[in-house]
């Protein structure tokens, strides 16, 4: 057994090491191959099943090509969820899909932007979320913000300058290099330089903004008001080639996130008064009102079904590429893991329960609805495990401030073999999260919910809401290992002969008010646009 154990004294902010390496680092081995500590039968057949069987890559491939981003009341998303429904059935697991609310359905097709003066080339641009489309190619030129010295100079601008103009509204970047590269490559000097002016420039877009005497969420609007025929902006994730891809704030038009370099492009035309001009043509459209649904599966329980092990991934994402690893990775896993439980151990204890949530990036709306209407699961939960946060191997596991969950957690990885455990960080008690992802939903609610914590591979960087997050990312046989960790953990919780405590822990102060932490409290889901 290799696998670290984290304390969280009740000092926020620090934490001590008790438990190191163990055994000498190994690669993980095939299958025939792995450390096991014990004698379990079933869980070597888990190993056996997922390493030799897996159906990872035909899974996350189909999830991610084949069906492609799944935006919260997109026709994608309710493709995503029948698809789910159908493998289980394939598989011998009873899935269903539950209405938790509605919301705006809108769809997006082809995008296209194209600088056609002074000189011609095509351009990187998606269409934000629930904006409108063009219907058909629409020219105009290409305006920054007015450095203006009023409101009433702006209104002017408004009025006379925007009808028929595509305007720029986020602040160009004057380098899409990340600093990163320049700290490892510029001389100190050369980034200072670079550093100043960013922050001039950065400050003089500030106060064109506060010139117009209009509130920034709110010029937008007025662009579309005015006669816009589109909003470019840019929210670059200071990477190379991401922009993080979001909803937007126009109804009629397209609002569109150009990429770093494209946009910063545009910008200095204009800025430069070398008079841009620009072609746009979006296909989106809205659909009405849809209904917003959870899918849930389960392996019915033969000594105690009414009590729960819950394995949690959210199955929507933002637009912007296809929900590689927010949250495809974990969709897959916890599919995957029901697929070993169902082939190996088909008669668990307790019943295993699954949850592929709708509407988490629109505030854990999905899975807060399922922990409302569902109480009698609260109750009989011996725990939840949730996935999200990438395609890393999982790395950290923290207890949520259940102070008598490590305990159950250090007896179930003592099982596992090394090649998985090696790897992973038990944090004791830790804190309990009020947000983050949907284990949040329940552990507000006093239940004993866990999020499996996957190493970065830079996931913030890249991956993470960007339009970098495509199947190529993923990390297909760290992926494997946590499906079958996930797997191995699920078929112990589910035959513990013991219920893991509900005991909270002490919370400390918070550093920044100097108050006692309280313990989170349950949000009321959205359920309905």
């Amino acid at each position: 057994m290799r696998f670290h154990i984290r304390s969280s004294p009740l000092r926020l902010g620090t934490a001590i090491l008790l438990a190191v390496l163990l055994t000498p680092a190994a690669p993980i081995a095939p299958a025939a191959a792995q450390t096991f500590p014990g004698d379990d039968p079933v869980l070597e057949r888990i190993w056996e099943e997922g390493m030799e069987n897996s159906q990872i890559y035909r899974l996350g491939q189909t999830l991610t090509d084949f069906i492609g981003p799944r935006l919260t009341g997109s026709p994608q998303l309710d493709r995503a969820h029948d698809w789910i429904v159908e493998t289980y059935g394939e598989w011998g697991i009873e899935a269903e899909n539950q209405t938790y609310g509605s919301w705006l359905a809108w769809d997006h097709g082809l995008t296209h932007l194209d600088l056609l003066e002074p000189r011609r080339t095509s351009l990187v641009a998606r269409p934000l979320a629930w904006t409108g489309g063009t219907e058909g190619p629409v020219e105009g030129p290409v305006l920054a913000l007015p450095d203006v010295d009023s409101p009433e100079a702006f209104q002017e601008w408004l009025r006379a300058e925007v009808p028929g103009a595509l305007v720029l509204l986020s602040f160009p970047q004057p380098t899409c290099r990340p600093d990163a590269d320049w700290e490892r490559h510029a001389a100190p000097e050369s980034r200072a330089v670079m550093e100043a002016d960013r922050e001039a420039r950065l400050m003089n877009w500030i106060a064109r903004m506060q010139a117009s005497g209009v509130p920034p969420q709110q010029i937008a609007p007025l662009l579309e008001q005015a006669g816009a025929v589109a909003v470019l902006t840019n929210n670059w994730a200071e990477s190379w080639g991401t922009s993080r891809i979001f909803s937007g704030s126009t109804g009629s038009i397209p609002s569109l996130e150009v990429e770093c370099e494209d946009y910063s492009l545009l910008a200095r035309l204009a800025e430069e008064g070398q008079s841009p001009r620009a072609r746009v043509n979006v296909e989106a459209s809205f659909l009405g009102e849809t209904p917003t649904f959870n899918t849930v599966g389960m392996i019915r329980g033969s000594e105690l079904p009414d009590e729960y092990v819950v394995l949690s991934a959210h199955l929507d994402t933002w637009h912007g590429a296809t929900g590689a690893t927010d949250n495809g990775t974990g969709t897959i896993v916890m599919m995957e893991a029901m697929r070993i439980l169902q082939t190996v151990f088909p008669t668990p204890r307790r019943s295993i329960v699954v949850g592929h949530w709708g509407g988490e990036e629109q505030g854990l709306n999905g899975s807060a609805a399922f922990a409302e209407d569902n109480p009698e699961i609260l109750e009989g939960m011996q725990i939840l495990m949730n996935q999200d946060n990438g395609t890393g191997r999982i790395s950290n596991i923290g207890m949520q401030g259940f102070i008598g969950a490590g305990p159950f957690f250090s007896r179930w990885l003592a099982q596992v073999p090394e090649e998985l455990t090696r790897f992973i960080e038990l944090e004791m008690p830790s804190l309990p999260d009020a947000g983050r992802s949907d284990h949040a939903s329940f552990v507000c609610h006093g239940a004993p919910a866990f999020r499996l914590g996957s190493h970065e591979f830079d996931y913030r960087d890249y991956t993470w809401h960007t339009n970098r997050d495509t199947f190529d990312k993923i990390a297909l046989e760290e992926v494997r290992w946590n499906a079958i960790l996930t797997a191995m953990l699920t078929y112990m919780a589910s035959e513990d002969p013991e219920r893991v405590p509900r005991d909270r822990r002490v919370l400390p102060q918070d550093p920044q008010t100097g108050q006692t932490m309280e313990w989170p409290t349950c949000r009321t889901p959205m359920r309905s646009w």
